[in-house]
């Protein structure tokens, strides 16, 4: 990693869907090593799909936040782990059209070996993970009213972490 030969950093991109994309971009935009974020739309089937057409569920799309992270100061693993936080990723949420359900996003064969690890770490302890690991598809950036939604509005969501427990 480390700076290219232009002097620019080496960042990377991790992808990640698990529930309103608003509060989830306001936690990831704070982790150590996060460069930026953004909200949008992605493995659906209709191109440049709007917030409207995504809530439609019919495009097949998840509400999505694009993390840019340095990785010289943040794991792609961290980031997962803050992703399996922010949400309960035993419900099943796929029946509602998509738009919420929990699905990482992978870059490349490295990330898809992390979440699939961290995924079988939980199963051990005795979770049912309904987690999708699907290839990065497009990522349709939202509309702007979307974009730091709750940083722009001054709310501060309710650091909702979920501590799994192990079901029975």
């Amino acid at each position: 990693m480390g700076e290219d030969g232009a002097g620019k950093k080496n960042y990377e991109i991790a992808v990640f869907a698990c529930g309103c994309f608003w509060s989830k971009e306001y936690f990831f935009s704070r982790a150590e090593g996060a460069i930026a974020t953004r909200v949008g739309y992605t493995g659906g089937h209709h191109d440049f799909p709007t917030y409207k057409d995504v809530c439609s569920k019919t495009t097949g799309h998840a509400e999505a936040v694009e993390v840019t992270f340095d990785p010289e100061r943040i794991s792609y693993e961290a980031l997962a782990r803050l992703f399996f936080e922010l949400h309960d990723p035993t419900i099943d949420r796929r029946d509602k059209g998509g738009q919420y359900r929990s699905s990482i996003f992978y870059q490349n064969e490295g990330q898809k070996a992390v979440a699939r690890q961290l995924i079988e770490e939980l199963q051990r302890n005795g979770l049912l993970i309904v987690t999708q690991l699907e290839p990065a598809a497009t990522f349709w950036q939202a509309e702007a009213r979307h974009q730091k939604y709750c940083d722009t509005r001054g709310m501060v969501p309710k650091a909702k972490t979920y501590r799994l427990k192990r079901k029975v």
